[in-house]
C-alpha cells in the first residue's frame, strides 16, 4: 500500500504570499537583470519576453507538483475516496484542486498574451512596462487562491497522519460500541500502543497494527465506536468505522460486553448488529464476547441468551469468550479468526473465473495397473519391533565407541575405516595399493605376470652374454686420433680457466686495495720491502715491465690524425656499423611512417595535458594566485 498511496511524501503547499516570493525570488535569481536604453531594441525585448515566460513557466511547474502530488479520488481505492469524503468533504476538495487547475491556465494565458505583446515594443520603458503588468496580474491570480492553497496545506498535513491501510491485504475489523475493549484486543494481539481509556470514544479514528501468523503478516484495523442510531445522524467519527466495514475485504470481529459497564446493554449491542449487518456481506464475521471475567456466557439471561443464538444461527457467526483483562481466549480468537479468513479467501478464489485457467494448467496422471495382480505395501519384519538401542544390554553389539573405551580412549585408539570395506577377499582391506588412484583404476596400469616376464628377460641376458653377443674388439687408436684427442683436451681445459677468470672478475665482494696503496708510486713499494729486509728490486721491475708503454708517433699529424679516427669509430668497436634506431625493426619506409604516425596518436592525450610522458604526473602550480587571491567578483564560480 505504501508504494501505491503514500500520502505523506506530498509537498507541503505554502501560502499565497509565499508562493509569489518563492517565483519572483527565483525569477530574480535565474534570470539576467541589467539591461540599458541604448540597446537594440529585438535585445530588450527577448531580455523581458525571457522574464515574463520563466515567470509563467515557474508559477506552471509549482500548480503542476500540486495537482499531480495529490490523489484524485476517482483514481485510488473507494475506501480511500470515500474515508476523504468523510474528512474532508468531497466536493471542497475537488473545488481547490480545481480552482488549482483554472489558476495554472489562467496564468499561462497572461503570459502568452503579454510576450505577444513584448514582440511590438518599440522602447525600453513599453517593455518594462508590459513586464510589470504581465507579473501583477500573474499576482493577482494567485492572491486570490489563498484560502485554496490554505485549505489545501490542511488536507495534507491530515492525510499525512492517516495509516497506511492496505485495502487489498490480509485485514482483521474490530467494531462494536464505545468501550467494550477493542483497543484493548489490539494492544495484546498486535505491537500497536492505542491509548485506552475508561471512557467512550477514546478512539476517535482509525488505528492499524500488525501482527503475523502462519509466517504470514496481517493487519488489524482498530475502528472508532459505533451508536445505534440512523446513518445520516452519524458523526465523523463514526462514518470511519462505517467506511472501513463497507469497503475492506476482511474478517469482522464484533465486540459485545456481557458485563455492561460499557454502559449500553445486550439488547442495544444486539441491534447494533444488525443495524449494520448489511455491511457483513461476503464476509467471515465472528461475535467476541469480552469481559468473560466480570459475567460469563452461561450468566446471562434466558432472553440475552436467545438474542446471541439467534445470531449464531441466522447469521452463520461464530461465538467466542474472552478476556483482555486475565489473557483468557485472546490467542484462540486471533487463531480462529486467521483461519476463518484464510478459509474464505480460499473459497472466493474458488468461485472465482481465475480458477479455471489454473485447473487448465494442471494435469493429474493417474497410473493405469499393467496387470491383475495385488501389490499391497510391504513392511519388512522387525521393522517396527526392532529394540531400542539400550547401553546397559550386555548382548548389545560393539559400537565405534566401545572399542575406543576399550583400546585406551581418545588419541590412543585408531578407527579403520577399512574394515567395512566391501572386497571379494578379506585381504584386500588393507592393501597399500588402493584400487582407484586420481580417478583411474590401478588394475588397468598392472600387469600380475610382470614377475614371470622379468624372471624370462634376466635369462636371455645371461645367455646372451655366455654366448658373447656384448663383447667387441678395442681397436687400437692410431697417432692421429690420439694428437686430436689431446688437442680437444687442452681445449676444453683452456675454455674452463677462461669461465673460471671471468668470474672471477665479475664478482662483486672481491678485495680491494685501500686507496693510500694505489697512489704509492714504485720506488716506494721497493724502499718498504728494503726496510722490511727483503728484496725490493725484483718487485720493482715486475712492476714496470708491466706498466702501459706508449706508442711514440712519427709525428704530430700522424698523432691528430689517429684521435681522429678514434672519434669517428662506432662505441660498439671494430667492425661496427653506425644505424639509425628509428629504422631497426622497420621493413621499409612506408612501414616506418606508420609506425611514426601511431606513435604521435599515443602521445595526443599526454600533448593535451601538456605532460612531459605517460608518467609525468606533476602539478605545476596547485593554487594559481589569479583564482586564490583577492576579491571575487559577482558570477559563476566555474572559472572556465
Amino acid at each position: 500500500m505504501t508504494t501505491l498511496y503514500n500520502f505523506k511524501q506530498i509537498t507541503p503547499v505554502p501560502t499565497g504570499g509565499d508562493f509569489l516570493d518563492i517565483v519572483l525570488s527565483k525569477t530574480q535569481r535565474k534570470t539576467p537583470t541589467v539591461i540599458h536604453a541604448n540597446f537594440a531594441i529585438s535585445r530588450i525585448r527577448n531580455f523581458y519576453m525571457r522574464k515574463v515566460k520563466f515567470t509563467q513557466e515557474s508559477f506552471d511547474e509549482r500548480l503542476k507538483a500540486i495537482l499531480d502530488e495529490f490523489p484524485k479520488l476517482d483514481d485510488i481505492h473507494p475506501f480511500y475516496s470515500d474515508l476523504m469524503n468523510v474528512l474532508y468533504d468531497k466536493d471542497h476538495y475537488k473545488l481547490a484542486l480545481g480552482q488549482m487547475n483554472t489558476a495554472r491556465h489562467l496564468i499561462d494565458q497572461v503570459g502568452k498574451d503579454y510576450v505577444r505583446l513584448l514582440k511590438f515594443g518599440d522602447s525600453l520603458y513599453r517593455c518594462k512596462q508590459l513586464k510589470k503588468a504581465a507579473m501583477g496580474r500573474m499576482a493577482t491570480i494567485m492572491r486570490r487562491q489563498k484560502d485554496s492553497l490554505a485549505y489545501l496545506e490542511q488536507v495534507r498535513q491530515h492525510l499525512a497522519r492517516l495509516p497506511s491501510i492496505d485495502p487489498n491485504t490480509r485485514t482483521l475489523l474490530v467494531c462494536g460500541y464505545p468501550n467494550v475493549g477493542k483497543s484493548s484486543f489490539m494492544n495484546k494481539i498486535t505491537r500497536a500502543d492505542v491509548d485506552v481509556q475508561p471512557y467512550a470514544f477514546t478512539t476517535k479514528s482509525l488505528f492499524v497494527g500488525h501482527m503475523d501468523y502462519k509466517y504470514l503478516r496481517w493487519q488489524v484495523i482498530d475502528t472508532p465506536g459505533i451508536l445505534d442510531h440512523p446513518l445520516e445522524n452519524r458523526n465523523t467519527i463514526e462514518m470511519q468505522s462505517i467506511t472501513a466495514l463497507a469497503h475492506l475485504r476482511c474478517c469482522v470481529l464484533y465486540f459485545i460486553d456481557l458485563s455492561e459497564r460499557c454502559g449500553y446493554s445486550i439488547k442495544e449491542q444486539v441491534s447494533l448488529f444488525h443495524s449494520i449487518k448489511p455491511l457483513f456481506a461476503n464476509k467471515p464475521v465472528m461475535l467476541i464476547i469480552n469481559k468473560i471475567d466480570a459475567m460469563k456466557i452461561e450468566d446471562v439471561s434466558a432472553e440475552d441468551r436467545q438474542l446471541l443464538d439467534d445470531i449464531v444461527e441466522k447469521d452463520k457467526a461464530q461465538m467466542l469468550g474472552m478476556s483482555c483483562y486475565t489473557d483468557e481466549g485472546v490467542m484462540n480468537v486471533k487463531q480462529t479468526a486467521c483461519d476463518r479468513l484464510l478459509q474464505a479467501r480460499v473459497d472466493a478464489k474458488m468461485k472465482g473465473q481465475k480458477i479455471n485457467d489454473v485447473l487448465n494448467k494442471i494435469h493429474l496422471t493417474k497410473p493405469v495397473p499393467r496387470d491383475d495382480n495385488p501389490r499391497l505395501p510391504h513392511i519388512p519384519e522387525g521393522a517396527l519391533t526392532k529394540p531400542k538401542y539400550d547401553a546397559q544390554d550386555p548382548n548389545r553389539p560393539k559400537l565405534e565407541k566401545d572399542l575406543e573405551a576399550e583400546a585406551g580412549g581418545a588419541g590412543v585408539y585408531n578407527i579403520d575405516l577399512k574394515k567395512r570395506y566391501l572386497l571379494e577377499s578379506e585381504e584386500w582391506k588393507h592393501d597399500i595399493i588402493p584400487e582407484i588412484w586420481e580417478g583411474h583404476n590401478v588394475a588397468d596400469f598392472i600387469d600380475s605376470d610382470i614377475q614371470e616376464q622379468l624372471d624370462e628377460l634376466e635369462r636371455e641376458e645371461e645367455r646372451l652374454e655366455a654366448e658373447g653377443y656384448y663383447k667387441s674388439d678395442d681397436e687400437e687408436l692410431n697417432s692421429e686420433d690420439e694428437a686430436l684427442q689431446s688437442t680437444a683436451n687442452a681445449i676444453r681445459e683452456r675454455n674452463s680457466i677462461t669461465q673460471i677468470e671471468a668470474r672471477l672478475k665479475t664478482v662483486k665482494n672481491r678485495p680491494t686495495l685501500p686507496k693510500t696503496a694505489i697512489k704509492r708510486k714504485v720506488s716506494e713499494v721497493a724502499d718498504h720491502f728494503e726496510s722490511l729486509g727483503l728484496d725490493g728490486t725484483e718487485v720493482e721491475n715486475r712492476a714496470r715491465s708491466r706498466a702501459p708503454k706508449r706508442a711514440r708517433s712519427a709525428s704530430r699529424g700522424e698523432s691528430v690524425a689517429r684521435s681522429a679516427s678514434m672519434a669517428a669509430r662506432p662505441s660498439g668497436g671494430e667492425g661496427s656499423v653506425v644505424r639509425d634506431r628509428t629504422t631497426l625493426g622497420v621493413r621499409n619506409v612506408k612501414q616506418k611512417l606508420e609506425s611514426e604516425k601511431v606513435r604521435q596518436l599515443s602521445m595526443r592525450n599526454a600533448n593535451l595535458h601538456a605532460k612531459r610522458g605517460e608518467s609525468d604526473r606533476a602539478i605545476q602550480t596547485k593554487m594559481p594566485k589569479h583564482l586564490f587571491s583577492g576579491k571575487r567578483k559577482s558570477g559563476s564560480t566555474d572559472r572556465r
